[in-house]
């Protein structure tokens, strides 16, 4: 029987309107963001109103597709993924699942991930991605806070689960089936032809994200059945993926970068979400699949680009067409070395878990090394002074008008009233990210506002010092935060990873590190402390939690140094100051 998909809405009509006007535009910044504007939708469906639609268009299509790291890949059309996720919404109904039901999904990147996502989306149940790596406890807090009624997760980790209360339903992804289980193979018996209850309001609840909680315990976002679903058209126009692209985006599941890059983003511009497995990360194998597989357009967080500028770029012949970084902002030494190897330019972008990308170097234009861009089409950004709260024109904190609705942005917090009024107040929703506007609009981070520090009374962003010391051969990873100083009240000290099978000791590694420092940075900066460290901490989806290092600090300072401790003093010349 021949696959049909499902007949286009006047909703999938108005989606396909403001997403053509971006392809129309995908090199035109200017006229992009003069000429874009958010569909008004009172009701929508992404899987049923727009990738059901888009499966019937191009049913072979892949949508999904699996490579081992050997290079041999697996893949799952359009249509097999739409007729597949008919029955995952059939059988969850038939489990009890109703609208608006909360289900914990802690899956890996196997198919079933994008089979339960659609199938969730077609009941209008809510879905709240988990990372495999949480414990049992975050799991049970979790669950509590989210008010889950269902969860999912391989049988392997069905242990986890052990402090999840009972009445939540279990179901398990693999071979095996834990006591008080059901086996997702189940669904296969399911019907392929799913009927909803009735439309699906748009503000209805569609995702629960908890944010990583690089500061706090994590809080928990609430997002419609258009604020990602739609509102990621900004997204997919920043990555600059095509009808037809191989999309790879190297993220976990669990994070909203997935859903930015391996689901809304590339399925609003009917490409191929790419995904690579692997038990641990190697730079050369993935180049090997990606050349084999002819992936065009590429995203990675910048702990991969960093991997992947140790190993021989020219290896890979045929370099993706886009070349995008996100998460944490680039350094410009990442940056350079890709575009000398692969001719390309990395670009960087911004949003958060609570929106879609808000700020970007969109594709065709120019990219000023050490920038994230500039506004991206429907989004006016705005920069607050943060002691004032007045409007800034060159510096101040990153922060989005909402004194209309802005369809990309989140709601709020899930039931909590507090969160929700602390970042959405005055007229604006605040982002607590600080940037430097120069007078072309181009955007540069500068750090979380809990981040910058003085020193002698200058203010001091980490992650420009870091940007400069990672360009050091011999630095991997680094954070910087301010330790207590008697005379300048606070100096910069870098908590350094260096790179592995160093032959060089560490005291000739602090030696050449201040010596780079001293030559990069202006007097204020400087920075007067290093401590090597085997690894920095770290949240679960990888950003490093300076917050701890900051409290480490604090209590630390003026104590004995560690053995793996060194100070800027230790090194000058003789008739250098010695003041630390």
């Amino acid at each position: 029987m021949t696959f049909t998909g499902r007949p286009a809405t006047a909703n999938t009509a108005v989606v396909r309107q403001a997403r053509d006007f971006l392809f129309d535009h995908a090199t035109d910044y200017q006229g992009a963001v003069d000429g874009f504007t958010w569909p008004e939708l009172n009701e929508f469906n992404f899987a049923i109103e727009w990738f059901d639609v888009i499966a019937g268009e191009h049913p072979d299509r892949p949508a999904v597709m699996i490579a081992d790291e050997d290079g041999t890949a697996r893949s799952w059309s359009y249509a097999e993924l739409s007729r597949r996720s008919d029955q995952v919404a059939n059988w969850l109904t038939a489990q009890g699942m109703r609208r608006g039901d909360h289900m914990i999904v802690m899956l890996p990147n196997t198919i079933e991930l994008w089979e339960v996502l659609f199938g969730l989306l077609k009941i209008g149940g809510v879905a709240i991605p988990t990372s495999t790596l949480l414990s049992s406890g975050d799991l049970a807090f979790r669950a509590d806070k989210a008010e889950a009624k269902f969860v999912i997760a391989p049988s392997s980790l069905e242990h986890r689960f052990d402090l999840v209360p009972r009445h939540v339903k279990k179901i398990a992804v693999g071979a095996t089936t834990p006591s008080g289980w059901v086996n997702f193979a189940r669904s296969e018996q399911a019907r392929a032809d799913f009927t909803p209850s009735g439309p699906t309001p748009a503000q209805d609840t569609c995702l629960l994200y908890f944010t990583s909680g690089t500061t706090a315990q994590p809080k928990l976002v609430r997002h419609t059945q258009v604020s990602y679903p739609v509102g990621h058209l900004s997204t997919m126009w920043w990555l600059g993926v095509r009808p037809g692209d191989i999309h790879l985006n190297i993220s976990s599941p669990g994070w909203g970068k997935h859903a930015w890059s391996n689901f809304f983003g590339p399925f609003l511009a009917q490409a191929t979400v790419f995904i690579v497995g692997y038990d641990r990360f190697d730079a050369n194998s993935l180049m090997a699949v990606m050349e084999r597989h002819q992936v065009s357009t590429f995203c990675a967080p910048p702990t991969v680009w960093r991997m992947l500028i140790q190993a021989d770029l020219s290896q890979l012949t045929k370099p993706p067409r886009e070349l995008v970084g996100a998460g944490e902002p680039l350094n410009p030494e990442v940056i350079n070395q890709v575009r000398a190897a692969w001719g390309g330019t990395i670009r960087d972008g911004f949003g958060q878990t609570e929106m879609t990308c808000a700020i970007g170097n969109s594709p065709g234009q120019p990219v000023k090394d050490g920038s994230m861009g500039r506004p991206m089409p429907g989004y006016d950004i705005v920069l607050l002074d943060p002691a004032s709260g007045e409007v800034a024109s060159d510096h101040g904190e990153i922060c989005l008008p909402i004194n209309q609705p802005l369809l990309p942005l989140a709601t709020g917090y899930y039931k909590n009233t507090e969160m929700t009024a602390a970042a959405y107040h005055g007229g604006y929703y605040h982002t607590g990210d600080l940037a430097d506007r120069d007078a072309d609009g181009y955007l540069t981070y500068v750090g979380r506002a809990d981040d910058v520090f003085k020193a002698s009374d200058y203010k001091i962003s980490p992650f420009e010092l870091e940007s400069i010391l990672l360009e050091h051969p011999l630095v991997t990873e680094v954070a910087i935060v301010p330790s207590p100083d008697p005379l300048r009240a606070a100096v910069p000290k870098a908590f350094i990873h260096l790179v592995e099978g160093l032959e060089t000791g560490a005291h000739e590694a602090a030696r050449s590190i201040f010596a780079f420092a001293r030559t990069r940075l202006s007097g204020y900066q400087r920075v007067r402390i290093i401590e090597f460290t085997r690894g920095l901490p770290k949240t679960i989806s990888g950003k490093i939690r300076r917050a701890e290092l900051r409290e480490q600090e604090a209590v630390h300072a003026g104590c004995d140094r560690n053995t793996d401790e060194f100070f800027e003093r230790d090194f000058r010349e003789p008739q250098t100051s010695a003041a630390r």
